[in-house]
């Protein structure tokens, strides 16, 4: 009896894969041979399910978005304003699954100036998270325009982010600078 292929499966390990060749080496390094080396598979095998570097980056870039959406539907829900901090918190590379993630997250906004279709990708998602973030405002500060102080949130989030990876910002810093910005938004509407 032939044996079955998980075809998704198979992406998934391969798209895995990127993601780890992007964390360690980055974007310039993904290339056919490396990933395949990364994965443990051979060239025709990444060849058969993603016949260009596009495709697997943006495979790549989707698989790691849903990790971060899973790891964020993880967070406590408990006040509105615990529940938006630690969303945020959750953002900035602390965690050790944070940590794996955003050298990877920081790659792909960097090649989204380029490439019209992660920039696509990255704005979607962007949209989804401002509204929500927007939604947790309301909750916790009725008054004021909700939308655009989650749009300013997010950004200082990505920006320190940033900053974390590089090491201009500590860990500790970087929590304590969002509970201050968090803290202005939430008592100034």
């Amino acid at each position: 009896m032939p044996k079955q292929v998980d075809h998704e499966a198979r992406r998934q390990e391969i798209g895995a894969a990127v993601c780890r060749v992007m964390a360690t080496r980055g974007l310039d390094a993904v290339s056919l041979r490396h990933v395949a080396a990364e994965a443990g598979v051979s060239m025709g095998r990444v060849q058969h399910y993603f016949g260009t570097k596009d495709e697997m980056l943006l495979f790549a870039f989707r698989l790691i978005s849903e990790r971060v959406a899973h790891r964020l539907g993880q967070v406590r829900r408990d006040t509105p304003q615990a529940f938006l901090r630690a969303v945020l918190v959750e953002l900035l590379p602390i965690s050790e699954a944070a940590r794996a993630e955003a050298p990877v997250l920081a790659a792909f906004l960097a090649q989204a100036v380029v490439e019209p279709r992660l920039a696509e990708q990255l704005r979607a998602g962007s949209d989804e998270m401002v509204a929500f973030v927007a939604e947790q405002i309301r909750a916790a500060r009725p008054e004021g325009d909700a939308l655009r102080d989650a749009k300013a949130l997010l950004a200082f989030t990505d920006g320190l982010m940033l900053q974390v990876l590089i090491g201009q910002v500590d860990r500790d810093s970087a929590v304590d600078l969002l509970d201050h910005q968090l803290a202005r938004v939430l008592t100034t509407g």
